[in-house]
């Protein structure tokens, strides 16, 4: 039995005076595919005040993936990474049995004269069950390294993960996932069928409809894979795709922790506590455990 379509729309959270919209996890979908979170950043015009500044946290269990429209931001980890991301590039950290970092506005940036939005997205994506402890690692997947073409004359599209219309990418991951950066280029409609098991779509800018719903900007539908969507969208359109393969059995979230073990949560928790997870080099801040109550 085919299962209904969903639309969620992003809610807003202020995490220090740098506003986000969490579009997953939410009530109505905990996850698509493996994608267990997902905030949408900005537009934001950066300033002193206003600006990037994630002080260093922990993570286990998941891949953090990085993607931005316009702006710039500055990954430092634990195991030694610095690197700047711009737009169309990939950062892709993965957490393993625990890492931290910090994401910061590049200072460049702060200094110059000319306004800049940072607008992008970030998704956390779980690890299998049989890689939750694996080695922390991280990769940057310069913008010029991941395919673009077009669709129909319609549609640019950038594919960022997985496998579509004959093209793949480059970017390893440890499950089936796909996600791609649509752009229209004209009024049109296009009806596209996608290979996974679960997927969603998620308007980033403009007019578009999926299947006859209305997908405002800054919300995503839960699709029904089964049949062809049909997509309709005015030139100017921006639009991601996102999904793959479930997990087969459930995942445990609570703070930036994931794992299909609870006790391992809790584990986690202690150790932050403890301050055992590792040092970002030539920071000195870090978050603190929130007040919440463990799994």
């Amino acid at each position: 039995m085919n299962s209904p379509e969903i639309v969620i729309q992003g809610k807003k959270k202020d995490l220090g005076g740098f506003f986000v919209s969490r579009l997953l996890p939410t009530v109505q979908k905990r996850s698509v595919g493996p994608f267990i979170f997902l905030d949408h950043m900005g537009p934001l015009l950066v300033s002193q005040k206003h600006k990037l500044d994630v002080r260093p946290h922990p993570h286990i269990g998941l891949s953090t993936v990085t993607y931005l429209f316009s702006g710039a931001g500055l990954h430092r980890d634990s195991i030694g990474s610095e690197q700047i991301i711009v737009p169309g590039d990939i950062n892709w950290m993965t957490a393993g049995h625990g890492i931290v970092h910090s994401e910061r506005t590049p200072q460049s940036i702060l200094e110059s004269p000319e306004e800049t939005y940072l607008h992008g997205i970030q998704f956390w994506v779980g690890l299998p069950k049989d890689q939750e402890e694996t080695n922390p690692s991280f990769i940057h997947y310069p913008s010029k390294d991941l395919p673009e073409f077009t669709v129909q004359g319609n549609l640019q599209c950038k594919l960022l993960m997985g496998e579509f219309l004959n093209y793949t990418s480059p970017v390893k991951a440890s499950s089936r996932i796909f996600f791609v950066d649509f752009q229209a280029l004209a009024d049109a409609t296009e009806s596209l069928r996608f290979a996974e098991k679960e997927m969603a779509i998620m308007c980033i800018e403009g007019e578009l409809k999926v299947n006859e719903q209305v997908v405002a900007p800054d919300s995503m539908i839960v699709l029904d894979t089964k049949s062809v969507s049909a997509l309709t969208f005015t030139k100017g359109t921006r639009f991601i795709a996102l999904g793959g393969e479930p997990f087969p059995e459930p995942r445990y979230m609570w703070w930036n922790f994931v794992s299909s073990r609870k006790e391992r949560i809790r584990q986690a928790a202690e150790d932050w506590k403890n301050q055992s997870m590792g040092k970002v080099p030539t920071e000195t801040e870090f978050i603190p455990l929130p007040n919440d109550p463990l799994p």
